[in-house]
């Protein structure tokens, strides 16, 4: 089988551009994929994460796209013909980065959109016309109603992460966008496992698939090196810091499950000494995009995040993945540590497991059919406990301060100076009124009074006295005389 792109029969610019990204040898999934695609097949691939298939599509539906390439700047003659849908806004930006360097010697045009920013910039560049639209879900859905994206001439469509568009409840606006294209085009659907919803949606929109799977399905890359700790809840900190402290690592990703928890610890390794940042949901797109780069730049050491980029992120040479808090999916497990040992690299992925987290754990051995085991962790003796210095992930100052303990251990094995002056004590000796202040009636013991059965009641008896007006009520006070502050004028 061809495993080299020289012997790919590519359009001059394509090759051009693969040999100026360094391209030689081709990945397992893109030996197998590009032929296929090339004969105008549709596809359904699973590989693991990280083997390179961007390329496995873009390529070959370039290729296929240079009988129309023109240098025309009427957007007519530009129409929608490929089009890629992806489940993060990250993995478009990703996505769409890498077919503008794959098409930049042709006059192939390309564009990405997704949500999260004005939609303004991007309707300016859709009007302009572009072959290769690389989108997210819910902003073409946005573009298509305003008018924005015609999809009428659409050929090839690809479905990039297709598991987790099912996961985060793309079904519906997926069958939306596709009832909007030609029934005749060739599909593509790329994902990392194969679940029974996968296989019933290539069965609705793909016409006799050649499936191909280059490794086993829901399968880890075998470069990753994969580790369990036992480590209780409270010193999850604490076995982060060791690990990386045994390992010498630099940078790493760190995945929990919780937004919330996400920020919490971000802030908490901060103030621990480790350059760290967080990426998540609630962030704006701006903020996620600022985080990538500086953790790309080498700025940040430590990326704290939900599964939001546990798709699909390609950034080179990190070496460790650490799972803070067990994927209640377990497929996700698998997306989570595919972001080290990229491309045939070697990889690290640590995951601290709590007490409660052994069903979650049995989940992920049953997907990847490999048995797991959960080793001790080991903590170098002069590390301080995180959970004494403070509650975790609790987002406030540290409440007890290392040297602050060394200190008073040490100031209590000092014994006194004896050159020292015996401190005054002091007795509490609480004020006493004195007997001339006290009031003479709190003194006398009580005395109840006789009651008089033959005496009426008082309001019975002020009744009776009060003398009687006429017309008036008896049960009526008189009105009170006040004081006027001014003379009444006289009539």
């Amino acid at each position: 089988m061809t495993s080299s792109f020289s012997t790919l029969s590519l359009a001059e610019p394509l090759a051009r551009a693969v040999a100026e990204m360094g391209y030689e040898t081709m990945t397992p999934i893109q030996a197998q994929a590009i032929p296929v695609v090339l004969q105008g097949k549709d596809v359904m691939g699973a590989a693991q994460t990280g083997t390179g298939k961007t390329a496995a599509f873009a390529l070959p539906l370039l290729q296929r796209m240079m009988k129309h390439e023109n240098a025309s700047t009427s957007p007519a003659r530009h129409p929608v013909r490929a089009l890629v849908l992806l489940p993060t806004r990250e993995l478009a930006v990703q996505v769409g980065e890498q077919v503008e360097l794959y098409a930049k010697h042709t006059n192939l045009r390309s564009t990405c959109v997704f949500g999260g920013m004005d939609m303004k910039v991007q309707t300016a560049e859709l009007k302009k016309g572009v072959e290769v639209l690389v989108a997210t879900p819910g902003r073409l859905l946005d573009h298509i109603e305003a008018k924005n994206a015609v999809l009428n001439q659409v050929e090839y469509v690809v479905l990039d992460e297709a598991d987790r568009m099912l996961d985060i409840g793309f079904l519906p606006d997926l069958e939306r966008i596709l009832s909007y294209l030609p029934k005749k085009r060739i599909t593509l659907l790329f994902s990392a496992t194969f679940s029974p919803e996968i296989k019933r949606l290539a069965s609705s929109y793909l016409q006799d698939p050649v499936t191909i799977e280059v490794a086993r399905s829901n399968a880890t890359a075998s470069t990753v090196e994969q580790h369990f700790f036992s480590v209780g809840s409270d010193d999850k900190r604490r076995a982060l810091h060791q690990v990386l402290k045994t390992r010498g690592m630099k940078q790493a990703f760190v995945f929990v499950n919780s937004k919330l928890g996400c920020a919490r610890l971000a802030r908490s390794l901060e103030r621990e000494g480790l350059k760290t940042t967080a990426l998540h949901g609630d962030k704006s797109q701006d903020e996620r995009l600022k985080a990538l780069e500086a953790f790309k730049s080498g700025a940040v050491d430590l990326l704290v995040c939900t599964d939001v980029a546990a798709r699909g992120l390609d950034i080179k040479d990190v070496p460790a993945v650490f799972n803070f808090d067990v994927p209640f999916n377990a497929e996700d497990y698998v997306h989570r540590i595919g972001r080290t040992g990229r491309a045939g690299a070697s990889g690290l992925a640590v995951s601290f497991v709590a007490p409660s987290d052994q069903r979650l754990v049995a989940d992920i051995e049953k997907l990847i059919k490999t048995k797991i085991e959960i080793e001790p962790m080991v903590y170098d003796e002069d590390q301080p406990r995180i959970s004494e210095q403070g509650r975790i992930n609790d987002g406030r100052r540290m409440y007890r301060d290392e040297q602050e303990n060394a200190g008073r251990e040490t100031s209590a094995r000092e014994p006194r100076r004896e050159s020292r002056e015996p401190r005054e004590r002091r007795e509490y000796t609480p004020t006493r009124q004195t007997a001339q202040s006290r009031d003479p009636f709190f003194s006398q013991p009580y005395e109840s009074k006789p009651i008089a059965t033959d005496t009426p009641p008082a309001w019975d008896s002020a009744a009776k006295t009060s003398p009687a007006r006429s017309g008036v009520s008896a049960n009526i006070k008189a009105r009170k005389k006040v004081a006027a502050l001014f003379k009444p004028a006289e009539v």
